[in-house]
């Protein structure tokens, strides 16, 4: 009625709809409830958490995010109150694998067997390449990522698919780390088959595991990183240029990921605040 009234007289809306007029005016009258005034307010709350998720949160983090500052809150009244303001989170699709085996390689034993969970940080990390489609070509990133906190350690990019990438990857996972042994695990691919990279491991005492070929399984969990990568980030961008890309990704990892980005396998902690709350917990 409130909406067509400047086109229809109310008594005729009131006598349509079988309501009284005085019922009508009485009601555009009356304040606000206290539900409608605090579903306002968390509206509010809901988005800017998920502007500052970058638009990629959906509902069971925007609900953990609520919940850590103390907001008693369902899970369905954050769903309503997101659909009410048209906000969704970011779906993930299949991400494509990029590296190639080479026939003569001789791989390094797997010392996974699909079991990616470890104990403590630093036990097993697991290794993969991905592309970025540029305007001016693709930009490659290798990266290592720690299995227990979820933590990308690692990372490098370049325009080339040689074994300096995976090695400066590691590289850096070992100097930020510093384990004492630690497992990588990878597929198959040329670059970590290759000799360079098998001498590098066992300078920095690493212990390589590969997967078997052609099975996505063997290293699901740096894939599903490729896929939240590609929902996030890259399906929501368009880079012109390599540099562009790579300001845009090492953002994403350092900025967003590994500080706060909600991990459900965390219990909807972010890899670093795992990691914090692991170490006071083993000094404990």
């Amino acid at each position: 009625m409130k909406a067509n009234q400047a086109q229809y007289p109310v008594r005729t809306l009131c006598r349509v709809l079988q309501v009284s007029s005085s019922g009508f005016y009485a009601w555009r009258s009356r304040s606000p409830s206290r539900r409608t005034l605090s579903d306002r307010v968390l509206k509010g709350k809901i988005r800017g958490i998920h502007e500052r998720s970058r638009g990629t949160y959906g509902r069971p983090r925007i609900l953990a995010e609520l919940r850590s500052d103390g907001e008693r809150v369902s899970a369905k009244r954050v769903g309503r109150l997101m659909r009410e303001e048209g906000l969704r989170g970011a779906s993930r699709r299949r991400f494509t694998v990029t590296t190639q085996r080479r026939p003569d390689a001789r791989p390094a034993p797997d010392l996974v067997d699909r079991n990616f969970s470890a104990e403590a940080p630093d036990r097993l990390w697991v290794a993969d390449i991905t592309y970025v489609p540029t305007w001016t070509g693709f930009l490659y990133l290798a990266m290592v990522l720690d299995t227990c906190s979820r933590r990308v350690v690692g990372w490098a990019m370049a325009n080339h698919l040689r074994t300096e990438l995976v090695l400066q990857a590691l590289n850096m996972a070992v100097a930020q780390r510093r384990p004492r042994e630690v497992i990588h695990h990878s597929d198959q691919g040329t670059q970590y088959t290759s000799i360079a990279f098998g001498l590098r491991c066992q300078e920095m005492n690493v212990r390589p595991s590969m997967g078997s070929v052609g099975d996505a399984y063997d290293n699901a969990m740096a894939e599903s990183f490729f896929a939240t990568l590609e929902c996030e980030l890259i399906d929501r961008r368009r880079f012109k240029t390599h540099a562009e890309a790579r300001m845009a990704i090492f953002d994403y990892i350092e900025g967003w990921y590994n500080p706060h980005r909600r991990h459900s396998a965390l219990g909807y902690l972010s890899p670093m605040n795992y990691e914090r709350m692991f170490h006071v917990q083993t000094a404990a």
